[in-house]
């Protein structure tokens, strides 16, 4: 079954801001919501959290977050203590998502085709 790019680009950020809003909500040290505020970390939601389950949800999510929060997440950028707009940052991350995406995209039509 093929799938065009743009299907697959609208899949991926659909997906992505539903992994973030389900991973933030249940793992939240502070409540649910869709996108944690700080002290909590975008990255290390739940990994504080004397709850056993939450630390271990979180540990192995942990790779997933980092890919798709991308730059970010880092701890040298400080892009969330600077609290920007909501919208800012969900503009941030469907560019980010898109061009990650394509390129997914691209390298599974690449080993497809071989």
């Amino acid at each position: 079954m093929k799938t065009s790019r743009k299907k697959f680009v609208i899949i991926f950020i659909i997906s992505g801001f539903a992994f973030l809003a389900i991973t933030t909500s249940l793992l939240g040290t502070t409540g649910p919501r869709g996108f944690p505020k700080p002290p909590d970390s975008i990255v290390r939601t739940g990994s504080d959290s004397p709850i056993v389950w939450k630390r271990a949800v979180s540990t192995i999510i942990l790779p997933i977050k980092i890919v798709l929060i991308g730059p970010i997440g880092l701890p040298s950028v400080n892009f969330l203590k600077d609290d920007p707009p909501p919208p800012f940052v969900g503009i941030y991350l469907i560019l980010y998502w898109t061009i990650l995406a394509s390129l997914i995209h691209y390298l599974l039509t690449k080993l497809k085709n071989r």
